[in-house]
């Protein structure tokens, strides 16, 4: 299996608001950056939606080390997924799971790979972090200003 290095970040204007997600995939000497836009959202599903379209761009099964500053993210995936998966997607407290279809996506994407968590310090010394956080916002603003 390939060893694949995922940076992932997520930007809001506003919570919610028109937001922009970024990753970045490193696999050897090769870099890829991606990044998109939604005219109406909010920081964590922008942060889920760079981990699911880091993932979906990977065309085989890899091991995948994912690095977010989202401890939203790195905990769902990590802590609470199974459970809200027992429990047919509601929480403990038997209410619905927020981002649902987000967190199915993702739970689908990561079925195809072997995948490994970090959490990351966000707006610190981290350049890879960093990277995603300016393309994120840069996804946000470029079309808020194309409105």
């Amino acid at each position: 299996m390939k060893k694949i290095r995922l940076i992932t970040d997520g930007s809001c204007l506003g919570n919610p608001g028109p937001g922009g997600w970024a990753c970045i995939l490193k696999y050897g000497s090769h870099t890829k950056e991606m990044y998109g836009f939604e005219p109406d959202t909010t920081n964590n599903r922008m942060e889920m939606q760079a981990a699911i379209e880091g993932l979906k761009a990977l065309k085989e099964p890899c091991e995948v080390t994912v690095v977010t500053d989202s401890e939203y993210l790195k905990n769902g995936v990590t802590s609470w997924m199974s459970g809200w998966k027992r429990n047919g997607w509601m929480t403990k407290e038997k209410k619905p799971v927020k981002n649902k279809e987000f967190w199915i996506e993702l739970d689908s994407q990561l079925g195809r790979h072997k995948t490994e968590w970090t959490w990351t310090k966000g707006h610190a010394a981290d350049e890879e972090n960093n990277r995603c956080d300016e393309l994120a916002q840069m996804a946000a603003r470029e079309k808020l200003n194309k409105r």
